[in-house]
């Protein structure tokens, strides 16, 4: 049994960082997706979030990720270089019909938010015995 989890097509950072929220680029983090017999998990890279700046929605089927970064720029110190800006991270996924959406969970744990999708038991493989006549 296949599950459908699709993501948006892909844009480039500059791409990303051309739409503004709050004067700030708006990112598209980085994802992994897992399949496991119970349903799917999704493990999305939000470096600097908490988690009360995360919003999840789900509507018609689209699930949409949206949360904001705190600035922590460095207390006495002036910087010169930075390889990382923040910013806000926006992603959405659009699921099928297989999950129960009452029982979806997110936990946010040093930087990493996982989301678990718990198939509908409609949706779950089952095993059928074969009695011998």
């Amino acid at each position: 049994m296949t599950t459908e989890v699709t993501t948006a097509p892909e844009r480039t950072p500059a791409e990303a960082a051309a739409e503004t929220t709050r004067n700030r680029p708006v990112w598209r983090p980085l994802a992994d997706i897992v399949e496991t017999r119970d349903g799917v998990t999704l493990m999305l890279e939000l470096p600097g979030v908490a988690a009360d700046d995360v919003d999840i929605a789900l509507e018609r089927r689209v699930l949409t990720i949206r949360a904001r970064s705190r600035d922590a720029g460095p207390d006495k110190l002036r910087l010169v270089h930075a390889e990382y800006e923040p910013g806000d991270y926006e992603r959405a996924f659009t699921l099928s019909e297989d999950f129960d959406a009452e029982r979806i969970e997110a936990e946010m744990r040093n930087g990493v938010l996982t989301l678990r999708l718990p198939r509908s038991e409609a949706a779950r493989p089952r095993t059928i015995k074969v009695r011998a006549a």
